[in-house]
């Protein structure tokens, strides 16, 4: 029965029996993770982990998870899925031998991931089409989509977006109704109410030549702006770029079925 025991255990840690290396830890998260977790493990945002001073078969574990798909995450998927597990092994050991979040010490981005190329284009609802909108249930939003006709030239004639096109997305809380429920259009998508923020995405020649390619999204450089088109304090460019990373096959965005449809009707 002990040998037993000692089999299985031996199998169950098979996958995260590697020697960890606590320095090529520390260089891999300061060319990956720390645009989003900090340099030491302290996130960036409210909304990321801290992992400073986790375990560190805790962090493979999940990290392993997150590569296989086996657990879900938008940001995280593409990233993970381009580590090696001697990656994970010694990203995990470099998180687990800081000290951990203190009071409200919070890392720096790393300045060529927080940096970004992209400008408001001027007059877009006289100059872009919209192609697409769409309704957020979960937010409670309403999403109007442009392209500038870069974008829509490429798109109507079947090739990548190249540089020079740009894609905006005005997001828009969604109009209540008298049961606080989204009023909808005769379109069937909710009824736009106050303008939130701008979403654009754009590229450019050699915007993408400092991000590392893990995150790289070619040249593309993304960026949010107020209602006064001001661009909006404290966003981290590496959010998006990961976020997007997975869709790769796409022009690296989300609608691009719809830019396509939208462009090739007459």
């Amino acid at each position: 029965m002990n040998r037993l025991i000692a089999v299985v255990a031996a199998l169950t840690l098979a996958p995260f029996a590697h020697a960890a290396n606590i320095e090529a830890g520390r260089a891999k998260v300061a060319q990956v993770c720390a645009a989003c977790h900090g340099v030491d493990g302290v996130s960036v945002a409210d909304t990321i982990p801290n992992l400073g001073g986790q375990r560190a078969r805790y962090l493979e574990e999940q990290l392993t998870a997150l590569k296989s798909y086996a657990r879900r995450n938008g940001i995280m998927n593409p990233i993970a899925r381009q580590l090696s597990q001697d990656d994970i092994a010694n990203i995990a050991a470099f998180f687990a031998s800081r000290p951990g979040a203190g009071s409200a010490t919070v890392s720096d981005f790393m300045p060529n991931i927080a940096r970004t190329s992209v400008t408001f284009p001027d007059n877009h609802r006289a100059t872009f089409t919209q192609y697409h909108a769409a309704s957020f249930p979960d937010l409670k939003q309403v999403r109007h989509y442009y392209a500038n006709p870069v974008a829509l030239q490429a798109a109507r004639t079947g090739k990548r977006l190249p540089d020079g096109a740009v894609l905006l997305a005005e997001v828009y809380s969604a109009k209540l109704d008298s049961t606080l429920q989204p009023a909808k259009g005769s379109d069937g998508l909710y009824v736009p109410n106050q303008l939130l923020f701008y979403s654009v995405m754009a590229r450019g020649s050699g915007w993408g030549k400092d991000i590392p390619d893990i995150l790289r999204n070619e040249d593309w450089n993304y960026a949010a702006f107020t209602p006064a088109q001001q661009p909006r304090p404290n966003i981290n460019h590496a959010e998006c770029l990961a976020c997007h990373k997975s869709q790769v096959e796409e022009n690296f965005t989300f609608t691009m079925k719809a830019l396509t449809s939208a462009a090739k009707t007459p």
